[in-house]
């Protein structure tokens, strides 16, 4: 299930299709579903743990917690955490097409950290954006030393 912030239509929850969880429960064989719907009372699925094979299909931004904001950032640490135990984890999540591509086409992919990219004026590092970088190296079909 994911959960949607301030939907215009007024619908907030929206679940995979049907067609397409069949698909991934056939292939992956889930046992646990740390997102279900409707969600039972006190059910924390970043607290507990999880399967051996899980499908998460989480908010799609960032909900409140115990009073704690939780975003996506907090779904990856519990699914990496759990691959870690040994668990499968299927994490859905929405990104921009263009990001496809690139990790399609992509040799390899870099976290360059939070850049002080430097000002064109005076050249001095700023304060970052607050985000980390991705670089996506494309290496071409040319042998190395071919030009």
């Amino acid at each position: 299930m994911s959960f949607i912030n301030g939907a215009k239509d007024g619908k907030h929850y929206w679940l995979t299709p049907p067609e397409l969880m069949e698909t991934l429960t056939n292939e992956f064989n889930f046992d646990f579903d740390p997102c279900p719907y409707p969600l039972p009372n006190g059910f924390d699925g970043l607290s507990m743990d999880w399967g051996k094979a899980n499908y998460v299909n989480p908010p799609f931004g960032s909900i409140i917690m115990d009073g704690k904001k939780k975003g996506p950032t907090a779904w990856v640490r519990k699914a990496l955490a759990e691959q870690a135990k040994g668990n499968n984890v299927v994490l859905v999540y929405p990104v921009p097409k263009w990001i496809l591509l690139l990790i399609k086409h992509t040799s390899e992919i870099r976290n360059l950290g939070d850049i002080k990219w430097c000002a064109t004026e005076d050249g001095k590092p700023g304060k970052g954006i607050g985000q980390h970088i991705a670089c996506f190296v494309l290496k071409g079909s040319r042998h190395e030393g071919e030009r």
